[in-house]
């Protein structure tokens, strides 16, 4: 799977920025679109006008860790993995039978945004499996994407030589368009427009970029981890009005 953000709609971390970057820009022309395609014969792309794209392939998949995609109301997602409580979460979000992990993780993020009565790092938390996805709700321009605690799905991140953030569980697609300036996605950790990179193991905790160095000696993008000196400024629990979109906090 594939997805190239606007810088405008998600701002990647500016530790992923390697010096020695030699990137590209992932979006001109639709390039890095095109390279996806070739490497995976059969794929979709999803243009997303200004916003950018996503892209998947059901081609070279692991069937333990399946890919899906799937639209409800303007929302895109594409989910990679397993979910073990999908019953569960059917019954709690008042899903029916035949929904399945896509599906499931769109509802939850419909139920976060239209003032859920959980916060964010809790409606990810509950989502017990392997997994990795990523989010684009077109009617807020706002993306949503997280890795599970222990990483079980390959899941990279970088930015293009224009600030545009690629994300994808292939590393020489990420490679191919953000040179050195990628990393893996940090487990445990959900991304948001607004919110940035913060971890639902523990939420209270700020996340710090650790510098990569590669075999050359060169800094290769950075890694994310929980500084557990660190604690997130916190007003609790915000109080608003039910017109509120509660995905703006987070």
């Amino acid at each position: 799977m594939l997805a190239v953000f606007n810088k405008s709609v998600a701002k990647s971390p500016e530790a992923l920025q390697s010096p020695h970057s030699d990137s590209a820009s992932a979006l001109k022309d639709g390039v890095l679109a095109q390279h996806f395609c070739s490497v995976h014969p059969g794929s979709v792309t999803v243009n997303l006008g200004s916003a950018g794209l996503v892209a998947y392939s059901l081609e070279k998949q692991n069937p333990l860790l399946p890919r899906l995609f799937a639209v409800v109301d303007d929302i895109f997602c594409l989910f990679q993995g397993h979910i073990d409580n999908v019953a569960l979460l059917k019954q709690q979000y008042g899903l029916n039978k035949t929904s399945n992990e896509v599906v499931i993780v769109i509802e939850a993020y419909r139920t976060l945004r239209d003032r859920g009565p959980y916060p964010a790092d809790q409606v990810v938390r509950d989502i017990q499996g392997k997994f990795a996805f990523i989010l684009y709700d077109s009617a807020s321009k706002a993306i949503f994407t997280a890795a599970d605690a222990d990483g079980n799905v390959p899941f990279f991140w970088g930015n293009d030589s224009e600030g545009h953030l690629v994300l994808s569980d292939d590393d020489e697609i990420v490679k191919k368009g953000c040179g050195k300036s990628f990393a893996p996605f940090p487990k445990g950790c959900f991304f948001t427009s607004t919110g940035g990179l913060r971890s639902f193991e523990h939420p209270l905790n700020e996340v710090k970029p650790v510098p990569r160095v590669d075999s050359s000696g060169q800094v290769c993008g950075a890694t994310f981890t929980v500084d557990a000196e660190t604690k997130r400024e916190t007003s609790g629990m915000p109080r608003v009005g039910s017109a509120a979109n509660w995905s703006s906090n987070y």
